[in-house]
């Protein structure tokens, strides 16, 4: 009988991901994958999203499935699709062929799972109903993030401590979602220029925020992946998360495009660009871009074994403080500015973030991942947001993506106002109206000597940039 490699592939990597956990608790566990919700009427479903826990030890986007772990051996329970099913969906998969493929030491419908719920540690899930399910089976109610306890937080602690270093198999799948992230980037460059505009539909009478995320997405859909979280593709860049569409582009605006790819099985890229509608930056655009990409370079230059994230978000700061002072936009010592946080007034955001079946890799589970154990987070204006805060080490993939914005409900506080009067030339910042907001974000591997940048392949240079716009 001829074996299936991918099949074998996949059950000998989730075998060794479960005996490293073996090795580090002492207790059962169990780990649901979720359900979809109904959006407006229960047949019209979100899309399913599995659990990341159970994606990271069960292989494969299941609906209604729960495995059980314990000392290294996997239960797999779930029900076989009811036969009416078939109408609308064609044949399903059967319990013991989903088990076969993951590596599953036995298989059970669902009926039989609470007879395993005794001394159960677990991750809540994020869909309201499977968490009543999981309180149910194991007869207590459930923390979440910072809030776990017990064995549900000695699980995260040893999840995190397995999930922060990427096997092999992880790595390909991220290596195939930062490539299909670089094409999608590459399509909305080649579809913005202004002076190339070509609106097919009749009902669409401007280029909008819109095509372009369409032109991105569809890359990502052609190959068969979905989006690792809610793009932005946005020329109003001073709103960080902006998920809105409708603005038109505008000769003189920059776009702002923060869109990542999540292959089938639920690895993720992030990927941030900034180019300019018309296909050439403006001189007060391209020097505040330069500042941006000259922290973005020297932050990844800097990333190594050993080295403390935290100096990375702060070289970042001082980078962007040094090209402000060089422009007449801040005045004073850069060092004397990053301690007061005045970068934060243009950088208010960390620095990155680990990267992984999460785009924000584990904060399910608080700052656990994030942080190494006994630090906390900052309340200072310039590090209250910072992600990531621990050594990095071999194997972990992280985010670098400074940035510049000007917002408004920063820039206008009559607190920032006051404190940072003696440092900020106002007048001359007004000469860089035209800058909006501005990101360049890459996904970087830490190797035994160095990094990787798994998104190399998208150039961050102004003029490439702007080929790649004309």
């Amino acid at each position: 009988m001829e074996i299936d490699s991918n099949r074998t592939t996949l059950a000998k990597t989730l075998q060794n991901r479960r005996q490293r956990l073996a090795g580090l608790i002492d207790f059962p566990v169990m780990l649901w994958s979720g359900c979809r919700m109904g959006r407006n009427f229960p047949a019209n479903r979100f899309p399913f999203r599995a659990s990341s826990h159970f994606l990271y030890f069960g292989g494969l986007p299941l609906e209604r499935a729960v495995i059980y772990l314990n000392f290294g051996k996997l239960e797999l329970f779930i029900d076989d699709s009811p036969p009416e099913t078939t109408l609308w969906h064609g044949e399903m998969p059967k319990r013991e062929e989903i088990a076969e493929k993951i590596g599953a030491d036995a298989a059970f419908p669902l009926s039989e799972l609470s007879s395993r719920g005794e001394g159960v540690a677990t991750i809540a899930v994020q869909d309201i109903m499977t968490r009543h399910q999981q309180a149910e089976i194991l007869q207590r109610p459930l923390g979440l993030g910072n809030n776990l306890s017990g064995r549900d937080r000695d699980l995260a602690i040893a999840i995190a401590s397995l999930r922060m270093y990427h096997d092999p198999d992880a790595l390909a799948e991220l290596r195939q979602a930062a490539a299909v992230t670089v094409e999608a980037h590459k399509a909305g460059m080649r579809a913005t220029n202004i002076t190339n505009f070509n609106i097919h539909s009749p009902l669409q009478k401007t280029q909008t925020e819109a095509t372009i995320r369409g032109a991105m997405e569809g890359v990502i859909i052609a190959h068969n992946m979905t989006c690792a979280y809610n793009s932005i593709v946005t020329v109003h860049g001073e709103v960080l998360h902006n998920e809105q569409y409708h603005h038109s582009l505008q000769p003189g605006d920059l776009l702002l495009a923060d869109v990542g790819a999540e292959t089938e099985m639920g690895w993720a890229a992030d990927v941030t660009r900034t180019w300019p509608i018309i296909g050439k930056f403006s001189p007060t655009q391209r020097d505040i871009y330069n500042i941006v990409l000259a922290a973005h370079d020297s932050c990844i230059a800097k990333i190594r074994p050993d080295v403390e994230y935290l100096d990375i978000h702060l070289l970042a700061a001082s980078v962007i403080c040094q090209g402000l002072v060089d422009l007449g936009i801040f005045r004073g010592e850069v060092s004397d500015l990053v301690e007061m946080d005045a970068h934060a007034l243009f950088f208010p955001h960390g620095v990155g973030h680990l990267l992984g079946l999460d785009v924000h890799d584990m904060e399910d589970l608080g700052d656990l991942a994030g942080y190494e154990e006994g630090r906390v987070r900052s309340n200072r204006f310039g590090l209250c947001f910072l992600r990531l805060n621990r050594p990095l080490k071999s194997g972990m993939l992280v985010t670098i993506e400074p940035g510049f914005y000007q917002v408004p409900a920063i820039l206008n506080d009559p607190e920032q106002r006051v404190k940072y009067r003696d440092i900020v030339n106002w007048e001359r910042l007004a000469q860089f109206g035209d800058v909006r907001g501005i990101r360049i974000e890459d996904d970087v591997l830490v190797t035994e000597d160095g990094c990787e940048v798994l998104t190399g392949g998208l150039p961050t240079e102004a003029e490439a940039i702007e080929e790649l716009v004309n």
